[in-house]
């Protein structure tokens, strides 16, 4: 293998920083190697056993099975605040330092270890660690994660890999994530032909999975700021596309499963009666309902209830209208997390059916 440290960086939040590496690591891992995984530096957290860790290495913690260590597996965290703390005292946080411990103990225990880079390659600059100085410190080769297009995408990454050229991190290649299928030839040619005199590698182009754009309730919960009144057991319920109450028809139920129906609620009754003839004359026994948002002032008939707790359907009021509502579920920015397993299972095939990992695994 040429490297035993592999970091994986994006140009930008949402581009496939964290679908790329689970790939990655499952990819290793069929290979025969033990894989450590770390977010040197993280920002969004979550609080495990009254420890903080970065919310990725959960995620990561049930694919590879290891005991969660903050200090070894999320080791920085630069959550609010954090940046004008270290600038007022910069001499109280040894962050460098703490990466480096944990780097060594990964090492000493895996044949590999993968590192997830945070945001585009510039964050952590103001407390000195760049995503490029990071990968240099841990003596780590590069996997560029980009999205499909060409203009965009190429101005894009000549802008990010200067970062580590410039720490003269080595880049090991490029993955092109959320390639549009008809476009997949005409983008591979350009990047290609561009990517050949500036000597980077093409390691693959992953296409476009709209199934790992597709929220949960907990998350749709919280996008409207919604209280749960029925099924709350039922969260991690998938959201494939949205029904407006207004705007059922038999089209829709016969194209769509989990649905999410927005509706007001002084309508609430008639809307999903009118599913549930609809569901009965085309011979469908389950509802195609993954979770119901009632807007507005009401409270749902006798029948209606009834119909959600035979289908077990989470139930979540709001006092925002059915406009705003779907507005907000709308602008949900989706994230691979221990609530979605069919998404970390699809994120793992796609890389391992369109990323071709030998030329990181075979020494040049």
């Amino acid at each position: 293998m040429k490297f035993k440290s592999i970091y994986v960086a994006a140009t930008s939040q949402h581009v496939g920083k964290t679908t790329s590496t689970l790939g990655l690591v499952s990819a290793f891992m069929k290979q025969g190697y033990t894989v450590g995984y770390c977010k040197p530096v993280g920002q969004k957290f979550l609080d495990v056993k009254n420890l903080r860790v970065d919310k990725d290495t959960i995620l990561f913690a049930d694919l590879i099975h290891f005991d969660i260590i903050p200090d070894i597996h999320s080791p920085v965290i630069l959550g609010p605040g954090a940046t004008g703390r270290y600038l007022d005292h910069p001499e109280k946080y040894p962050y460098e330092e703490k990466i480096r411990k944990a780097s060594s103990k990964l090492a000493q225990e895996n044949d590999l270890v993968i590192y997830e880079g945070t945001g585009h390659p510039g964050v952590g600059s103001v407390a000195g660690l760049s995503n490029a100085y990071v990968a240099k410190m841990l003596d780590a080769g590069v996997i560029m994660v980009v999205e499909g297009g060409i203009g965009s995408t190429i101005d894009k990454m000549h802008m990010c890999l200067s970062l580590f050229r410039e720490q003269n991190v080595p880049i090991l290649g490029v993955i092109v994530n959320k390639v549009i299928p008809e476009k997949r030839a005409k983008i591979e040619r350009y990047l290609k032909r561009w990517m050949k005199p500036h000597q980077l590698r093409l390691l693959g182009l992953v296409p476009y999975d709209k199934s790992l754009a597709y929220p949960v309730m907990r998350t749709v919960t919280n996008s409207i700021n919604g209280i749960v009144t029925h099924n709350a057991d039922k969260l991690d319920n998938k959201v494939e596309d949205i029904l407006a109450g207004s705007l059922i028809d038999l089209k829709e139920l016969k194209t769509f499963n989990n649905l999410l129906l927005v509706v007001g609620a002084r309508i609430i009754d008639s809307a999903i009666k009118k599913i549930d003839t609809i569901a009965k004359m085309i011979n469908i026994k389950h509802s195609p309902l993954s979770g119901i948002v009632a807007t507005g002032q009401g409270t749902p008939g006798r029948d209606s209830l009834a119909y959600i707790h035979k289908h077990k359907i989470p139930l979540v009021r709001t006092n925002l209208d059915t406009y705003g509502s779907v507005l907000r579920i709308s602008k949900i920015e989706v994230k691979i997390n221990q609530n979605t397993p069919w998404k970390v299972l699809r994120a793992i095939e796609l890389i391992g059916e369109n990323v071709d990992l030998d030329p990181v695994l075979i020494p040049a």
